[in-house]
């Protein structure tokens, strides 16, 4: 990883290398916390779509074979979904959970957020997708404009994998109201 401007960005210069320190920090963080999955969310890139796709897909295989995570989600967006979607072709099978960040989109109205919608589950084909928001409500499908209408005809169909929220920080000041409609939504 490296950093001069404050992001965070892929960049590896050994494949090897980078998947055995990946491993081995990633180990003793989800050993010392108790995680039982992680997810991978670079939206910097100073490398190849092959390269990300290598080392996170090797990556995830190890941690998954070795019993130290039993599940792995991805987060991509439209501006860096190219990264995103050469390591689902290569290493979907080892992907539990792809959660679009469909906030990162401007403002959706409800047809357009289930266009988008179905076009991301194409595009990741036999993954669970995720609807996501954002609960301070700055872009995508709003929960107060129609998301959850959306995500109850996308559940009628089939199609809806879950709901991520982004974020618990912006939540708790209003008791976590959009995560309880959003398990309601799910459990019903």
């Amino acid at each position: 990883m490296e950093s001069s401007t404050g992001k965070a960005f892929f960049a590896p210069n050994s494949k090897t290398s980078w998947v055995q320190n990946a491993v081995s920090s990633l180990t003793d963080i989800i050993n010392r916390y108790d995680i039982d999955g992680i997810d991978i969310d670079y939206e910097h890139f100073r490398s190849s779509p092959e390269m990300f796709a290598e080392c996170i897909g090797q990556l995830v295989t190890i941690l998954k074979q070795s019993g130290t995570i039993s599940f792995a989600s991805i987060a991509p967006y439209e501006e860096i979904n190219s990264y995103y979607l050469a390591l689902w072709r290569k290493y979907g099978h080892v992907i539990d959970f792809v959660n679009f960040q469909f906030y990162a989109y401007d403002k959706l109205s409800v047809s357009g957020f289930i266009s988008r919608f179905k076009e991301q589950a194409s595009n990741y084909g036999g993954g669970q997708l995720l609807a996501s928001f954002q609960s301070g409500g700055h872009g995508g499908l709003r929960p107060y404009d129609g998301f959850f209408e959306a995500c109850n005809k996308l559940k009628d169909e089939g199609k809806l994998g879950g709901i991520f929220v982004w974020s618990a920080d912006e939540s708790k000041n209003k008791g976590f109201e959009y995560e309880k409609k959003a398990q309601a939504l799910l459990a019903a």
